[in-house]
Formats: C-alpha cells, sequence, structure tokens
C-alpha cells in the first residue's frame, strides 16, 4: 500500500492486512503505478479507501454496493454513488434519492455526497476502487474485486446482523459472500434509468431502519442536509 498512499481506518487494517500482503494485490498496486504515470485515475489517492475511512469497522451496521467509480472529472469520491459537494447528481442517484423521498418523505437534497450516510455506518462499497478518466470499467478484473469481494466476506464472518442492500444484478452476485443466517439481503433492480423504473417501490431505506431498530440499534438518518 505504501508506494500508492492509501490509508485506511486503523479498524480496517488489522483485518485487511492479509489482503495488502496477498501477491494479487502487489500486482495490483503494481498497475496502478503505472496507469498513474499515464493516465489520470479516479478518485484522488487520498480518497480511493474513503468508504474505510468515513465508515471504521466497528459502527458498520450497513452496506451498500457499486460497481465502478464515475470517470467523469470531479465525481468520485472513493463512496459508491456519491459524488464530491458542487457536483452534479449522476442519474443512478437521482432515482436514490427520489425512491427516498417517496419512501421516507425526505426531501431530494442539491448535494449528492453521501458522507453523512457513510459517517453513520453505511459502508458505500464499490466492486472497483479506481478507474481512469473517461473510461468506465478501465480498471476491472485487475485485483480490485478479489480485495472487496474479501471485505463483503469479512463482514459477513466477523459481523452479526449487517444489512446488505444490493442493486441491480452485478450487486446481486455477491449475495453468495455473505451469511444470510447472520446478516439481512435486500435484493432490487438497479437504480439507473436503464432499469426502467424497477427500482422504485423497493422501500430499502425504510425496511434497512426497521432492521436496525428490531435490533436495538439506531436507524440510519437518511437526510442530506445540503
Amino acid at each position: 500500500m505504501d508506494p500508492l498512499n492509501y490509508t485506511a481506518h486503523q479498524s480496517w487494517n488489522k483485518l485487511l492486512q492479509p489482503q495488502f500482503a496477498a501477491p494479487y494485490f502487489q500486482t495490483l498496486t503494481q498497475f496502478l503505478i503505472n496507469d498513474e504515470t499515464q493516465f489520470t485515475v479516479f478518485p484522488p489517492k487520498e480518497q480511493v479507501f474513503s468508504a474505510f475511512n468515513h465508515t471504521p469497522f466497528e459502527i458498520l451496521k450497513v452496506v451498500i454496493i457499486g460497481q465502478d467509480p464515475y470517470h467523469g472529472k470531479g465525481q468520485a469520491n472513493g463512496l459508491c454513488f456519491s459524488v464530491s459537494p458542487g457536483i452534479n447528481k449522476p442519474p443512478s442517484l437521482n432515482n436514490i434519492f427520489k425512491e427516498l423521498n417517496t419512501d421516507l418523505g425526505i426531501p431530494i437534497p442539491q448535494s449528492g455526497n453521501l458522507e453523512p450516510w457513510a459517517d453513520q455506518g453505511v459502508l458505500l462499497l464499490n466492486a472497483t476502487l479506481t478507474v481512469r478518466e473517461g473510461l468506465a470499467a478501465s480498471h476491472q478484473k485487475k485485483g480490485w474485486e478479489t480485495f472487496t469481494d474479501a471485505v463483503i466476506k469479512t463482514i459477513s464472518d466477523e459481523k452479526k446482523g449487517v444489512v446488505f442492500l444490493l442493486w441491480g444484478n452485478f450487486a446481486h452476485t455477491k449475495e453468495i459472500l455473505i451469511d444470510k443466517n447472520k446478516h439481512f439481503i435486500l435484493k432490487a433492480a438497479h437504480p439507473s434509468p436503464l432499469a426502467r423504473g424497477a427500482f422504485f417501490g423497493c422501500k430499502h431505506f425504510s425496511k434497512t431502519n426497521e432492521l436496525l431498530v428490531k435490533q436495538g440499534l439506531k436507524p440510519i438518518d437518511w437526510k442530506i442536509e445540503k
């Protein structure tokens, strides 16, 4: 990890150390070093592990799984579906907010920055943590998926009662990594407009809070203030 100056919250470092030391991660690191000498890579280095820094392992109670970071300038901030402050909300994020509004009556915010969710224990995890500017899926199948699959498996093994929100066919494939006897899995269509509105009506936000409250946990305040 040192050559790239990526940092993860200390609560994750011990759990993920075997991954950082694995040969595949060394190969991934070298790929990223080489790619960054030729291209712009998103998100910025200091935000690649934002999901782990905003959501320490101890407070994690919900996981949302995305696929790839946004590849437009200034968009990706290390949290799946989230964009940096001042950046226009992508279509999928707009649909997430529409469902949230229908489900819980929460006003649609101007900001698409989901850090307030992450800070409450919602791990916003992309399967691939980096991407080349302007080229979607350019860092897929380089090792990130092995790493993030290990993250999901670690959460499944080491915690209990986590609510996993799996949106779309890709996220659905991660179900096999999760112990259904210990955790909760809510599945829906992807919020992308390409799903033709199939995401709407899933009520995952209210359902998540119901599951948390039943366990004696504090529900997520899904409101984004800005």
